[in-house]
């Protein structure tokens, strides 16, 4: 079902992690057809990626978590297709865990110990953002290697992430109102998908865990926190 709109003339710019055609926020990507236009950060797509840059790190796991957000339905279930479709390729096994409150991810979190994860994937939602230390904290007190969707959790001192450099996303939302306040209409443009990614590693977290970084990962990181 298609989102009613909130106005029908007002130009809006957006930026969505999930297809905005799917969405119904626009007719297609190279024509938006309407009052809106924006940028698609591709979240969702990279999922398999963070599954084989994790077990390149810890290749003795088998048993992976995978940790979603069902309130975030699109976002979860998409996580899930493609971590499980990754997962098999790899013959690993993945273990959902859902959790849409502060509280339900300190429970998650105590049943890891006994669903015996070997290693965690944390889906690319905004709350999960918003509690990336929680979720580092945790990781750190149960010394299981994670994996996450943006910087912001590395730098909170996760293991590793993986996906979208969002300040190029915040300079393109830029980009796009300046032309529309020059009269630019929404419609003549086209919504910009997301073209770089970025890997971080947290060495000093690695040390922590005990896992020596192999040198092609580090050679491959854009980042290497220390």
């Amino acid at each position: 079902m298609r989102p009613k709109p909130a106005t029908a003339s007002l130009p809006i710019v957006f930026s969505v992690g999930e297809d905005p055609v799917q969405l119904g926020l626009v007719a297609s990507l190279a024509r938006p057809g309407g009052n809106a236009t924006g940028i698609n950060f591709l979240v969702n797509e990279v999922v398999a990626k963070r599954l084989r840059l994790l077990h390149e790190l810890v290749p003795k796991a088998v048993r992976f978590a995978v940790f979603v957000n069902p309130g975030n339905t699109s976002v979860a279930a998409t996580t899930i297709r493609d971590a499980q479709n990754a997962a098999l390729t790899i013959g690993l096994k993945t273990q959902i865990f859902n959790a849409t409150t502060i509280d339900e991810i300190n429970v998650a979190f105590g049943n890891f110990a006994h669903e015996r994860a070997d290693a965690l994937l944390v889906a690319a939602d905004a709350f999960f953002v918003s509690r990336a230390v929680q979720f580092t904290t945790l990781a750190a007190r149960d010394r299981i290697p994670a994996i996450y969707p943006i910087r912001d959790f590395a730098a909170a001192g996760g293991l590793m992430s993986y996906g979208t450099v969002f300040p190029d996303v915040f300079h393109q939302i830029g980009v796009y109102v300046g032309l529309i306040l020059k009269g630019t209409k929404p419609a003549d443009l086209p919504v910009v998908q997301s073209t770089r990614f970025e890997f971080v590693i947290n060495v000093q977290t690695a040390r922590a865990l005990g896992i020596d970084v192999p040198s092609g990962l580090l050679a491959a990181a854009d980042e290497v926190i220390e």
